[in-house]
């Protein structure tokens, strides 16, 4: 059996990096007597896999594992044991029954969704909704994307699902393409924001939340955004 888990990071452990969270729940599913299954060969492993790594830094309501397991008492049941051996900072918030069908998390993310606010010494003091609407209404958004060996530049807008902002906190809401293909950082958009606005760009100053991680149920010309844990059921 199938099962995807989603859970939250926050606090201090934003600063873990994936490998160490990774290792962290390897050593939770053995504390919690979960009958996970292991994969065969010269070093067995259990059969655990990720969603989109969460940068060093962020903090997130909205991440997901797919483990495999031999027996289940019940998906709440899972939940309980595994929150019994979490520390403060990571939450187990649910566990889902896979169809057969379903593909592993990693390869089903089409995007996700971020709360960006700012540090309380950085935040801007001249952005406004109408500076966001005339950002987003760009016919095309270029940016600059380095990587260790390369450097491209691009139309960022086709991978923007939606961008708004909240004056009341100062905080921006950014859905973006976090598949393969795309994976935009949201960091790269305010970036590109600040920029239109000829503003000095400082992303330590940035603080930002993953709220969720998306698959897509629709098609590539017909967008259909859910949750990663909506192919799941209850056991």
């Amino acid at each position: 059996m199938r099962l995807r888990v989603k859970f939250s990071k926050h606090g201090a452990l934003r600063f873990i990096g994936h490998l160490d969270v990774m290792r962290y729940f390897q050593k939770a599913v053995r504390r919690a007597g979960i009958d996970i299954a292991y994969s065969t060969g010269f070093s067995p492993h259990q059969i655990m896999s990720f969603a989109a790594p969460l940068g060093v830094g962020l903090e997130s309501n909205g991440e997901y594992m797919d483990i495999e397991v031999n027996t289940l008492t019940s998906s709440e049941w899972l939940t309980n044991a595994l929150n019994a051996q979490m520390v403060d900072g990571i939450r187990v918030l649910e566990a889902r029954l896979l169809p057969d069908h379903a593909g592993n998390a990693m390869a089903s993310v089409a995007a996700a969704r971020y709360t960006i606010s700012f540090r309380e010494e950085c935040c801007p003091q001249t952005l406004t909704r109408s500076d966001m609407d005339d950002f987003f209404s760009q016919d095309e958004i270029l940016v600059t994307k380095k990587t260790k060996k390369s450097e491209t530049t691009f139309d960022m807008k086709p991978y923007i699902f939606a961008c708004s902002y909240n004056e009341a906190d100062n905080s921006i809401d950014l859905t973006v393409d976090a598949s393969s293909a795309g994976n935009i950082k949201p960091s790269l958009v305010v970036k590109a924001l600040f920029d239109y606005k000829n503003e000095a760009f400082d992303e330590s100053a940035l603080l930002i939340t993953r709220e969720e991680t998306y698959t897509n149920v629709g098609t590539s010309e017909d967008v259909q955004l859910k949750p990663l844990g909506f192919v799941g059921s209850d056991y």
